[in-house]
Order: C-alpha cells, then sequence, then structure tokens
C-alpha cells in the first residue's frame, strides 16, 4: 500500500528517491558483470522507492564514513549503516535488517592465537576509517593503537603494507582477501556483531523514521532480505530477528 502524500515528501523532498548505497561492505553492496551497483541495499533501495511510488537514484559511495556524511547532511533521503551511538547524531535508524561479524586477520607467523591478545601494549590494528568496526574499535581497544585504511576494502592492503599486526574488518571480507594473498588466517571468533539497517536524517521527523522501520520489518518477516542474500551469494550473514 503507498505511503500517505505527506510522508512520501517527507523521504523525497526533491521529488525523488536519493538512497546512499556504501560499496565499502562486500555484504551489501558491489557492482555486477555490467559495473552497475548491485547487493542486498541496492534491493532494498528500488523496493522502498517503490513503495513511495517515485523515481530512485543512487548515490554511490566507496566508504560508510562517506555514506554517514552524506545522509546526515541531507544529500541523500535515506542509507544503509551499522547502527553506532556516534552516527546517531545526523542519523535515525531502523532496527536491523543483517546480522554480520567482525573478524580479525593476522599473518600466519604472527604468536596472535586468540580475540583476547590482540588489545595489548605494541599492537597494531588496522581498520576501514569511519567504519563500524573502527567506531567499536576505538571505544573497546584500550591499549592497541589504531591505524586507518581510506576504505574497507583497502584494509588488508594497507595492514600488509604499513607492517602492522593485526587487520579488523567484515568477516566475509577478510575470508575473500585472505584466499587471494598467501600467508594469512583468520582468528577465530568474531569481536563484534554489525547491526546493519536502514537510516535516514533525523531532522525528517518520528513520523519518518517509524515508516521506514516498519519498512524494514516487512522486508525481513515476507522473506525479502533473506531472499536478496541468496539472490546474491551472500554466505555467513544472517537476517536479523523481526522486533
Amino acid at each position: 500500500m503507498k505511503l500517505d502524500n505527506r510522508i512520501v515528501s517527507t523521504f523525497a523532498p526533491t521529488g525523488r528517491l536519493r538512497a546512499s548505497i556504501n560499496l565499502g561492505n562486500p555484504i551489501l553492496a558491489g557492482r555486477d558483470a555490467s559495473g552497475q551497483p548491485a547487493g542486498v541495499s541496492v534491493d532494498l533501495a528500488r523496493a522502498f522507492a517503490r513503495k513511495l511510488d517515485v523515481p530512485l537514484d543512487l548515490v554511490v559511495l566507496d566508504s560508510a564514513g562517506a555514506s554517514v556524511e552524506t545522509v546526515s547532511r541531507e544529500d541523500a533521503d535515506i542509507g544503509f549503516f551499522a547502527i553506532d551511538p556516534l552516527r546517531a547524531a545526523g542519523i535515525a535508524f531502523t532496527d536491523a535488517y543483517v546480522l554480520i561479524q567482525g573478524a580479525y586477520l593476522v599473518r600466519e607467523q604472527s604468536p596472535l592465537r586468540a580475540l583476547e591478545e590482540v588489545d595489548r601494549e605494541g599492537h597494531r590494528v588496522t581498520v576501514g576509517k569511519g567504519s563500524a568496526y573502527d567506531l567499536f574499535l576505538t571505544r573497546e581497544l584500550k591499549r592497541a593503537t589504531i591505524t586507518r585504511a581510506p576504505t574497507s576494502p583497502s584494509v588488508v592492503a594497507t595492514f600488509l603494507a604499513e607492517g602492522a599486526d593485526v587487520a579488523a574488518g567484515v568477516l566475509q571480507q577478510l575470508e575473500a582477501d585472505a584466499r587471494k594473498q598467501a600467508g594469512l588466517r583468520l582468528l577465530p571468533g568474531s569481536f563484534m556483531t554489525i547491526r546493519q539497517a536502514m537510516g535516514l536524517p533525523r531532522s525528517r521527523g518520528a513520523e519518518a523514521q517509524k515508516a521506514l522501520s516498519d519498512f524494514v520489518e516487512e522486508m525481513k518477516a515476507s522473506g525479502f532480505v533473506g531472499e536478496a542474500l541468496a539472490r546474491h551469494g551472500i554466505a555467513g550473514a544472517a537476517v536479523a530477528p523481526a522486533m
């Protein structure tokens, strides 16, 4: 059912829905064989534009930090983010639609064998600048030093080039990088569960936030999110529980 015209105008004040798409998280989006953006977040953006009955414009970016800034300053109307309290100053979040794991990667010869060994004096941990795990580890790591790669996909390359001790990131991205580069291994377990949600500029108000939250719950309950994960060949991510 189409939403009320007032809500539609709140989401698409330009007459078009501008959706920020972050290519820095391979679970959510990437490029297809033709070079066009594709993935779970793109599918959700298209579905929400259909619900609003407005045209869709994709604002394609390479990092979570850039996506957060774009939506916060209202250069896009919705986006796809990991929930984090720092981001909540400018962005109102739905509940999560996908859960993914944050993991650590080290060199094969590293003495590190467990997650709890990472946060020690002298260790350098490379993260993607502005990513959910950058924000989380900045709060949680008390002894190790954080170094930042420009984007999440460049974490392992930066970790190797700078001689850091640990690369931190989305489990699936690190697994893919480890398959391409010999001499790397993942530490067992995950240091955080990343709760991926949709969000909109906080200035758009509580009514719009509820409408977007209701949409996310509908997409989870209907099987849309799970089917999108399967269609795009995403393994290791879970559909978040319904609220």
